[in-house]
């Protein structure tokens, strides 16, 4: 009798957690449709949406330009034995640059927000929602998503292109300074054929991807700390949810539209 009642109960359980994950993607799209249609009515939060920016943008500064350092720099040391082998070296520039503005820039950029802001804006929220500050806001008259999740919105918006700009530049300076030690590449040369190696499609796809993955971090990263249940240890959860589920979401993002702008300007 256990065993038949245990086999019985998968489907029930196996349904219940189908449920729940379905109800979640549809109170996470209406919380996204409506926090973007607070951006077309007022009252405007600039001055929280210029805050959040200050801490979005320029606050993830340091992390993006010691990253994107880095990472020009292991493309060209990861390349450069490839090269030699072949004589062509003077290609090293192009195999940066592509890689930088087209996957790498923004794919590393949204990791590297998400990591940092996503989990901030749900540990944020999440502790105003335990603290019955949201609450608070509802009883004055004031909404919740305007105020808290629309400036937070924009800001990410705004921002991770900007960010996903400067890696690539910095990227491709740490590109140049390894091959200008390990392959001895002039600037001239570097520079001339990183720059000419992109075309439009390259630039639409590097500025194109960072605007979706800062819908998907704003979104997810409030979302997360809007839906906070159980105290403390819920803030915990969701801070760390936040994160995955961001992460995750613009990886698989980043897919479909890499097939799609790749169609596009073939």
């Amino acid at each position: 009798m256990p065993e038949a009642s245990t086999t019985s109960s998968l489907p029930a359980v196996l349904s219940e957690v189908l449920k729940r994950q379905v109800a979640a993607v549809q109170d996470y799209t209406l919380l996204t449709v409506q926090s973007l249609k607070c951006m077309f009515s007022p009252p405007y939060y600039f001055l929280d949406t210029l805050e959040q920016m200050d801490i979005i943008g320029v606050g993830s500064l340091p992390i993006i330009i010691v990253a994107g350092v880095s990472i020009g720099g292991v493309l060209v040391l990861q390349t450069a034995a490839q090269f030699q082998r072949f004589g062509s070296t003077a290609l090293t520039g192009d195999a940066v640059s592509l890689a930088l503005v087209r996957e790498l820039g923004p794919a590393v950029t949204a990791l590297l927000v998400a990591g940092r802001n996503a989990s901030g804006i749900a540990s944020e929220l999440g502790s105003m929602v335990v603290t019955e500050q949201v609450d608070a806001m509802r009883a004055l008259g004031t909404d919740p998503v305007r105020k808290l999740m629309m400036p937070r919105v924009i800001a990410t918006v705004l921002m991770v292109p900007l960010l996903t700009v400067v890696f690539d530049f910095v990227g491709l300076c740490g590109g140049f300074l390894v091959a200008y030690s390990t392959l001895r590449l002039g600037a001239v040369q570097f520079w001339t054929r990183a720059i000419n190696s992109l075309d439009i499609g390259d630039v639409v796809q590097g500025l194109a991807k960072p605007i979706a993955f800062g819908l998907i971090i704003a979104t997810v990263g409030c979302y997360c700390g809007l839906r906070v249940r159980g105290g403390t240890q819920g803030v915990g959860r969701a801070t760390t949810t936040a994160v995955v589920i961001s992460s995750v979401c613009a990886l698989v993002v980043d897919f479909f539209l890499s097939r799609l702008l790749l169609y596009l300007f073939r």
